[in-house]
């Protein structure tokens, strides 16, 4: 079983087991209740109850059950990011949804760390912190057990985790930076399209920054924008940026051209959040894929 192990400070000193597991860690109402009747949890290396009041010094152990998820193990390829005891930082490739649904039950990022999970001889339950799109490309991340994926969820709740985004936009984007603060709601529950609802909406707020404009003669202007995310709402970027005239190039959902790339041009290259065990700020970020590139290349050679 795998381990968490904390040091009881000085200032936790007069406070029980039970208590200083809650301070540092977001175990779920469920695992803590396993913890109990499964005698998880360690004193020194000795199993102990709860309600003990330890020492300063005295390492408090908190053993995990071996858990896994029963996806079947698909060999897809995986670009690994980042990978630790708790964490794995995935580059994820588009036409691939991250997680199986009705519609699509197999051929997902889950049945392919499933199958990495199988090769490096690890056990751990499949848990996603966050999700794209299926054209979406870019950082998506695997927690691998319950207080990894709660402390995340947390973070998400916050709005302390900060995530970014490449776009390439159809159409020249006059300002070099904006705020759009729409609401963006879903009018048709027949359909997945969302748009921007006064009413009924929820609030999403996205921060615009102009990376390079480039004017094609074959394919018309378009824009590379960096989009911070502030708030995290379903389509939240390619809704707001299509309401302002400026259609995320091969986003088909939207009414974008398929010209130039054949899916919608958006990449999720930066994220930063607190490790969820070491709470230390960590920050990762990959480069636009080659399909973007290419994109990019061919408003370069064929501007005005």
């Amino acid at each position: 079983m795998a381990k968490y192990e904390h040091t009881v400070t000085t200032e936790e000193e007069g406070l029980t087991i039970n208590q200083i597991l809650r301070k540092n860690y977001r175990f779920s109402a469920r695992f803590r209740t396993k913890m109990k009747y499964q005698s998880l949890v360690d004193l020194n290396g000795t199993p102990t109850p709860g309600y003990i009041k330890p020492g300063a010094g005295d390492v408090i152990g908190v053993r995990l059950p071996e858990e896994t998820s029963d996806f079947e193990p698909e060999d897809i390829p995986l670009d690994i990011v980042y990978e630790d005891d708790d964490l794995i930082l995935i580059n994820k490739q588009p036409g691939i949804i991250v997680h199986p649904t009705k519609g699509h039950p197999e051929h997902t990022i889950a049945n392919a760390v499933m199958k990495y999970m199988l090769d490096t001889g690890q056990s751990f339950k499949v848990r996603f912190a966050n999700r794209i799109d299926m054209d979406t490309t870019g950082i998506i991340i695997v927690a691998k057990n319950a207080n990894a994926q709660n402390e995340l969820s947390s973070q998400m709740r916050r709005s302390t985790i900060v995530k970014k985004y490449y776009a390439l936009t159809e159409g020249l984007v006059d300002q070099d930076h904006f705020m759009i603060d729409l609401p963006v709601g879903r009018p048709d529950q027949v359909s997945i399209r969302r748009t921007v609802m006064a009413e009924g909406g929820k609030d999403a707020l996205s921060e615009v920054n102009v990376i390079e404009r480039f004017k094609s003669e074959r394919y018309g202007p378009h824009t590379l924008v960096e989009v911070i995310l502030h708030t995290g709402r379903t389509h939240q970027i390619r809704v707001h940026l299509s309401h302002i005239g400026h259609i995320i190039a091969g986003d088909s959902l939207y009414d974008g051209s398929t010209a130039l790339i054949d899916r919608q041009a958006l990449h999720a290259y930066y994220i930063e959040f607190d490790h969820p065990v070491t709470k230390e700020r960590v920050r990762f970020s990959t480069g636009l894929p080659d399909d973007i590139l290419a994109a990019i290349d061919k408003l370069k050679n064929s501007a005005d």
